[in-house]
């Protein structure tokens, strides 16, 4: 298993030229996965810092993050309670709001839990055979 500080110490430089190209459209050089981790770094700080800490999300941006981006694969992103529950879940260090790593955790799942469905789906035999 490759460890968080190997991860790190191989990625400085990589993650330089990434953050670079973050501020402009320009992501004609990038690769479909760096496309998709920049898109993923530019989304969670589109909602994060609009009240409070700029780089943690609360529960009011977590709620409008889920509504906005995730609406389609989470359908009750509006229930109050929804909300509470998936905040208690993904704040692992208890301070109220979701950070960064919390927030991947979070899209990580889901993806996850969408390629096993997919796969599932696809396994499946069609009723036509």
């Amino acid at each position: 298993m490759i460890s968080r500080s190997r991860i790190n110490a191989m990625t400085v430089v990589s993650c330089v030229s990434l953050c670079s190209n973050m501020s402009g459209p320009n992501t004609e050089n990038a690769s479909t996965l760096e496309s998709a981790m920049q898109l993923m770094i530019q989304t969670f700080h589109k909602y994060s810092g609009n009240e409070g800490d700029k780089y943690t999300l609360s529960k009011a941006e977590l709620k409008e993050m889920l509504t906005t981006e995730l609406g389609h694969y989470l359908g009750n992103a509006q229930d109050k309670e929804a909300v509470d529950k998936v905040m208690c879940d993904l704040d692992s260090n208890g301070d109220g709001e979701v950070d960064f790593t919390e927030f991947i955790i979070l899209v990580g799942a889901l993806t996850v839990a969408c390629n096993d469905f997919f796969l599932e789906f696809n396994e499946k035999p069609s009723k036509n055979k």
